[in-house]
């Protein structure tokens, strides 16, 4: 493997930038905010990364101490990558970066979304506000991966797994549910569409999928056309939604 360039420069910016610098570095991070993924599901998720630079960055990742690669148990017994508490420690930086750069006039909001950019994002762009003292649980099917939701006491709690008992199921596409979430894409012509389905309480999952904003773009006044994620907590990191 090539020797890692370096800034040679003592200020801790510089040398984050050392640890995680590198392209696709920050986005391998990105997708595992959510817990661990397998080799297959994480090339999955970065179309645009070429099989030998993944195995690189994951590699770089894990001598840095940002991530470590683990056998699971029979009878899976198959290899997964997963942050390690250091590397966890990079979401509310991703997040304020996805944030900020959303801003940018440059921001293409039809690029390609992950399911874990998505889930991110809402994680990044929940608006207190807008929820006032709402409570509820949603499970979300996005793509390759469930969540579960709890909004309570003006908190959000966006995690991977199933909910117990949940006030509404949705599924789709991220890229579809970004459009919903974040460019105004109603809800009942979604469903009507078939573009996303809802079980449950029809009501309380549009009132859910409505709790969340975008900053404004760099000189303008009014709200942005696309989500922000990371890109993805809540975005690292829209139609596609946030990309960190």
């Amino acid at each position: 493997m090539a020797k890692k360039r370096s800034y040679h420069d003592a200020c801790g910016i510089a040398h984050g930038l050392d640890l995680v610098g590198e392209r696709w570095a920050l986005l391998v991070v990105r997708e595992l905010l959510l817990g661990p993924k397998r080799y297959g599901r994480l090339r999955a998720d970065l179309p645009g990364i070429g099989t030998n630079v993944l195995a690189q960055r994951l590699s770089e990742l894990e001598a840095s101490g940002v991530l470590r690669k683990r056998r699971l148990p029979p009878p899976t017994s198959a290899t997964v990558y997963e942050l390690t508490d250091w590397g966890y420690e990079l979401e509310p930086l991703l997040r304020a970066l996805g944030r900020w750069a959303i801003r940018s006039p440059d921001h293409d909001a039809t690029a390609h979304l992950s399911a874990t950019s998505f889930l991110l994002s809402l994680r990044t762009n929940f608006d207190q506000g807008r929820a006032g003292g709402a409570r509820g649980k949603y499970e979300l099917h996005v793509g390759e991966e469930v969540a579960r939701v709890v909004l309570e006491d003006g908190t959000l709690l966006v995690e991977r797994g199933s909910q117990e008992q949940p006030d509404a199921v949705v599924t789709g596409p991220p890229t579809l549910l970004a459009r919903v979430v974040y460019q105004g894409y109603d809800l009942g012509k979604a469903s009507a569409a078939g573009d996303v389905e809802v079980e449950g309480d029809v009501g309380a999952a549009g009132r859910f999928l409505s709790m969340f904003s975008l900053p404004a773009p760099v000189g303008a006044t009014s709200g942005p056309s696309g989500p922000s994620g990371l890109s993805g907590p809540s975005a690292l990191p829209g139609p596609s939604g946030p990309d960190a």
